[in-house]
């Protein structure tokens, strides 16, 4: 048995100031102040050195970092976001894979999380897309799948994602749509529909409620709205997802509020209340330059033509932008990118949360959310390789 001391423990109640934890095998076998539990003299000891201790964070959308796309190296990906308290991970697939790339890639994870390593962290997929607006996001010129939704297109890849696919964003305004939600919801009846590159109205998001949609690709990414009458605003995903309280909506946080304005990350708040809002990374790969007014940025990323492309956030440097940006504290930040995800993802029994009986994915981080130590499945994460890389 693994005993932590000297610990800050962020549980969901508050922070445990001077915890201890204990670990046997891969689940954490108690948690408590040290006045409380005895650390026998020949245990096994990880002295924390008062720093947090935490939920390993859990990312739900995320395409890939550190130069590795998760569609094409699994497991390079996942070390990189791993090495940063990333310990459950949603492998995102975008819209500009054709069908058989698409399948492919499915396979390929699949192995890969098979093989175990790095992999292991990989906890399913998030497919953004193949079934929303062509208008809207990043490379929208690439998106393959602006045509006739026909269940011969796309059979196959929910079929070979099965269960595995957690979410699949939607554009609710997509002719021809039911099919693809009753036949992914058949193969997976626990799957979350998430409304994503949208000019939904509230009515028609709320018309997918059925099949369980609960989530909001990227807040005020993306999204756009139907003008009704001229002059004024329309309410279109956004406002859906503010106006239900069963939604949850993910933020891109970055360092200077360009996905999300500050402000607008603040209404974000006060609106849903931080038991809704997800911190995501959108994690891509790309070199293509962007604006010259916003070249000083290090953590955003651009398509070709000079969009917002995703991010190179990891959630840890997520959790530190919010709390730059909002009054959250140490234990909102973790609520947001351990907590909620894996809630709406249906895996709050086993991670997300410091509780007895759940999974020991674990990170040490000071105050700042530098990442010290990471425990996966109880285990330290291969100390050595870590800081090889990085």
């Amino acid at each position: 048995m693994l005993f932590i001391k000297n610990a800050k423990i962020v549980l969901e109640t508050g922070i445990l100031w001077d915890g201890v934890l204990a670990v046997e095998g891969d689940r954490i076998a108690a948690v408590g102040k040290a006045s409380e539990i005895e650390i026998p003299k020949d245990a096994e000891v990880l002295d924390a050195q008062g720093l947090y201790v935490g939920p390993g964070f859990v990312d739900i959308h995320v395409h890939g970092g550190g130069g590795h796309f998760f569609y094409a190296e699994p497991e390079e990906a996942a070390e990189h976001f791993l090495r940063h308290g990333e310990t459950s991970i949603l492998a995102t697939l975008y819209y500009d894979l054709p069908k058989k790339e698409f399948a492919e890639a499915i396979e390929r994870v699949k192995e890969a999380r098979n093989r175990g390593g790095a992999a292991q962290a990989i906890a399913g997929f998030y497919m953004e897309g193949p079934y929303m607006n062509p208008k809207y996001g990043a490379c929208a010129e690439k998106n393959k799948w602006r045509g006739t939704i026909r269940k011969e297109d796309f059979q196959e890849i929910v079929d070979r994602a099965g269960t595995l696919a957690r979410v699949w964003a939607v554009a609710p305004e997509r002719e021809g749509l039911e099919p693809f939600l009753s036949y992914a919801k058949e193969i997976n009846p626990g799957v979350v529909f998430s409304v994503g590159h949208s000019e939904a109205s509230p009515e028609q998001v709320r018309s997918l409620k059925f099949y369980g949609l609960r989530l909001q690709t990227h807040c005020m990414d993306a999204t756009g709205r139907v003008e009704k009458w001229a002059g004024t605003r329309g309410c279109g995903p956004d406002e859906a997802c503010f106006l239900d309280s069963d939604m949850y909506a993910e933020i891109i946080c970055d360092s200077q509020g360009i996905h999300v304005n500050p402000d607008m990350i603040r209404l974000i708040l006060k609106v849903k209340g931080m038991e809704k809002v997800i911190l995501i990374t959108d994690s891509f790969v790309s070199e293509e330059p962007g604006p010259k007014e916003l070249e000083y940025i290090q953590d955003l990323v651009f398509d070709a033509n000079g969009g917002l492309n995703g991010s190179r956030l990891t959630l840890d440097v997520a959790c530190r932008n919010l709390m730059t940006h909002t009054n959250c504290g140490i234990a909102q930040a973790f609520m947001m990118a351990a907590g909620n995800p894996a809630r709406v993802i249906g895996m709050e029994h086993e991670i997300g949360t410091i509780a007895v009986g759940k999974r020991a994915n674990l990170v040490l981080v000071d105050d700042m959310f530098h990442v010290k130590k990471v425990l996966v499945g109880g285990k330290v994460w291969q100390q050595e390789q870590r800081k090889k890389n990085v």
